[in-house]
């Protein structure tokens, strides 16, 4: 039932957001549709929805160029009962050797965490289950030592505490944002050790002031905060993942020194996630 490119290993790891990226769990998105709109990206969408077959296409070009870039592919089941199985970000997150299984935060996608448990059982793979209402991939984001988790329709303070119990010797930030949007990776994504990307008007001025405190911040757009700017996938060696449309953050990215890959998922993020969405790293060095 379940795809994996290479040998099974059973040791997960990822440090960080920015690392060499060399094991991913993602999915098609063959049952992929607007079902009820839970984001402005959706409800401008809503009336059109989902060309599948193109989202299909785009999806497998997507995972062939993370192939290309040394990935080690898992492709989890698509089941029709999941419309949004695509973004496999949100079912779990990796910290250091243990991926955590996210409680979903709305009725439509509860049960897709039991399919990441499932292959974590089946790969004999350490993790941890956040029994918390609620938590998902996408409000949470890592850098060594700290974590920044965003606070959300998704994820809340209850969930976030547990982490903290579960993870004493990291530094947990919770990240207020504004409640319009769904996830803290839509808004802000850090990039290297030293830089990250923002979307400035979600957050309060005292929020800014910390993302500051530790890196050097670079700024997005209305237009493409909209088409997902943010939601870029860092593969390692300075390599991003990120949109054509986005043409501002891309030549900023570009300007920074980066390598930045261009990849058309102009069908998938209708839906309102991006490449970091539809990716759940493993493993990265």
């Amino acid at each position: 039932m379940l795809m994996e490119r290479k040998e099974n290993h059973n040791q997960a790891g990822c440090q960080n957001e920015f690392g060499a990226l060399e094991r991913v769990l993602v999915c098609p998105p063959a049952f992929m549709k607007i079902e009820e709109a839970i984001n402005e990206t959706q409800k401008h969408f809503l009336k059109d929805n989902i060309d599948r077959e193109k989202a299909m296409e785009q999806h497998r070009n997507f995972i062939q160029l993370l192939h290309e870039h040394g990935a080690d592919i898992v492709q989890l089941p698509p089941l029709a009962v999941y419309p949004e199985q695509v973004f496999t970000r949100d079912i779990g997150f990796t910290i250091g050797d243990t991926v955590f299984i996210s409680t979903m935060g709305t009725e439509m996608r509860s049960g897709e965490d039991k399919i990441l448990k499932e292959w974590l059982q089946e790969s004999g793979m350490k993790y941890e289950k956040i029994s918390s209402p609620s938590i998902e991939g996408g409000d949470v984001i890592t850098d060594g030592n700290k974590i920044w988790i965003g606070i959300s329709s998704r994820t809340t303070e209850a969930a976030v505490e547990e982490l903290r119990k579960k993870l004493p010797e990291h530094d947990i930030t919770a990240v207020p944002f504004d409640s319009q949007y769904l996830h803290l990776d839509c808004l802000f994504n850090i990039i290297s050790p030293e830089e990250a990307l923002i979307y400035r008007p979600a957050f309060s001025d005292e929020m800014i002031e910390k993302f500051a405190e530790h890196y050097e911040l670079i700024d997005v757009t209305d237009d493409e905060q909209f088409t997902m700017g943010p939601n870029v996938l860092s593969i390692g060696h300075d390599k991003i993942i990120s949109l054509p449309v986005n043409k501002d953050i891309n030549k900023k990215l570009k300007r920074a020194g980066y390598d930045v890959i261009e990849c058309d998922i102009s069908e998938i993020i209708k839906s309102g996630g991006s490449f970091r969405c539809c990716t759940l790293p493993v493993n990265r060095s």
